[in-house]
């Protein structure tokens, strides 16, 4: 038998190479024309560098080398994003479309609003829907990120309490699963952080609200469904407490995607609430943006919103759109009007699904999610065995010597993104799981069936599960290390 020879390097090795690995002495990607204008001096030598390294390489080889680098990337295209909290769903390319077409995307940010009469139309359709789907009575859609929308709310309850005389209500109530950008909002707004412990059913305790809601309280931030992914059936007794204490409540909106259309927070007794468009409403996020946090006030809260805020004045002539500022706003948070890009994104989504829509988002959500609970139950352990809305929250304690890490790093074997871990704090070797209501039941299916396998790994051979991932370009990193000293431009060997 002839032994087949061993490639000194594989066609996949070459192109993970660096560019500057490529490099070939004189060879280029580009023809420039003729000079057609009067060639000019260069700048004096103090200007110009000597040491900075460029690779030579052709036109092929750089496409080659993005292609390739860009497929190693995860994304929401190519495969299962069950993030939990985080609603990664697949984003219509009718959103793209329409937020590219050039009578918006080309809009300068500094145009009059008598040239931009649609845009702005646009935005106050925006402000409306958001109104409608909240059940508040005004709208701010100027916040740029989810953090961002907290900010606006918790300055919002501040500014309210000190225009009626509450400056000495300093403690804001937050609970024990909430998201972390609570609390730091919370503290950046000058309030003091008191934490809630959930109850055995995952709801907020009452007692321990209860001992809290005295005459210093500012308000609580609340999200409905919680991270727990369950709806808290304590809820309207909690704002009840709240606002008989001279309290507001705030709603973290992250998880609106399991109540569109079934529930309208300020029904319950919010005052004030942001909504993730880059979440909920289908815009693309990652990587740190872009996004947008708009807030939602009740009629107390009403004076208070960031500005500006688009209003519509009636004439004969029909309306007019303009920007206003609310008698009491807490000012601007930004430059110009929030993120448009992603405003347009959300307007087109909300306005093709319509009501039922709405509904059809929500009820596949919560579907998809008790669905997947279902099939892996006595799998993984569940430390709240509750119906669960979009999301449901396992535990990977049932083997001994395998943690949430090993079952994450694992799924990227079988082309899964890993669910949130670790989070909620309250759950320990937490795992989040979010399939949203875009999945398909083969596609549920088959993440099931994967941690099945894990499951069955992590009792027959842990140590497989340690060392995994074992097919993906780049295995188990040390993570403290690549968080805190990352590598961030190309280094020769």
């Amino acid at each position: 038998m002839v032994q087949k020879q061993q490639l000194p390097i594989t066609s996949e090795d070459y192109q993970r190479r660096l560019l500057m690995d490529r490099s070939v002495p004189g060879r280029t990607g580009v023809s420039l024309p003729a000079l057609d204008v009067p060639e000019q001096p260069l700048p004096g030598t103090g200007m110009l560098r000597d040491d900075l390294e460029l690779p030579e390489v052709s036109e092929g080889e750089v496409v080659r080398y993005f292609t390739n680098i860009s497929q190693l990337n995860f994304s929401i295209d190519t495969n299962f994003y069950p993030l939990g909290s985080c609603t990664m769903k697949y984003n219509p390319r009718v959103n793209e479309a329409t937020a590219s077409l050039p009578g918006l995307a080309q809009l300068h940010p500094r145009q009059s609003p008598e040239q931009a009469q649609g845009a702005l139309e646009l935005l106050h359709g925006l402000q409306e829907y958001l109104k409608e789907v909240t059940g508040m009575q005004g709208c701010g859609l100027v916040p740029l990120a989810g953090a961002h929308g907290e900010l606006s709310g918790i300055l919002m309850m501040r500014a309210y309490h000190m225009a009626n005389g509450g400056s000495h209500r300093r403690k804001m109530l937050i609970p024990d699963t909430a998201h972390g950008t609570n609390p730091a909002s919370a503290a950046m707004g000058g309030f003091d952080v008191v934490a809630i412990p959930s109850d055995a059913d995952g709801n907020m305790d009452m007692e321990a609200l209860r001992r809290e809601a005295t005459d210093d309280l500012a308000g609580v931030m609340f999200t409905q469904p919680t991270t727990l992914g369950l709806f808290d059936t304590h809820v309207v007794e909690m704002c009840r407490i709240i606002h008989e204490a001279g309290g507001l409540v705030y709603g973290d909106g992250a998880n609106m995607n399991a109540i569109l259309g079934r529930v309208k927070l300020a029904d319950l007794g919010f005052d004030v609430v942001h909504l993730n468009l880059h979440k909920t409403f289908s815009t693309p996020h990652g990587g740190g943006g872009p996004g947008a946090g708009p807030v939602c006030v009740n009629e107390r809260l009403l004076p208070f919103l960031p500005e500006p805020v688009i209003s519509v004045e009636k004439s004969s002539d029909g309306n007019r759109y303009v920007f206003s500022r609310p008698t009491q706003s807490i000012g601007r948070l930004g430059g110009f009007f929030g993120s448009f890009g992603v405003l347009v994104r959300a307007y087109t989504y909300i306005t093709l699904l319509g009501g039922q829509g709405m509904l059809d988002i929500s009820g596949n959500a919560v579907l998809n999610a008790n669905y997947l609970k279902e099939q892996l139950r006595g799998y993984f352990d569940l430390p709240y065995d509750r119906i669960c809305m979009h999301e449901v929250v396992f535990s990977a304690k049932l083997h001994s010597g395998v943690k949430a890490l090993d079952v994450a790093k694992r799924l990227l074997d079988f082309g899964f993104h890993a669910p949130t871990m670790y989070f909620p704090l309250v759950v320990d070797e937490a795992l989040m799981i979010e399939p949203t209501e875009t999945e398909s039941k083969e596609t549920m299916d088959a993440f099931a069936e994967a941690l099945r396998r894990i499951d069955d790994e992590a009792a027959n051979d842990p140590d497989f599960l340690h060392a995994a991932p074992h097919s993906t370009p780049v295995s188990r990193l040390d993570e403290a290390k690549a968080a805190r000293q990352p590598y961030l431009r190309w280094r020769p060997d």
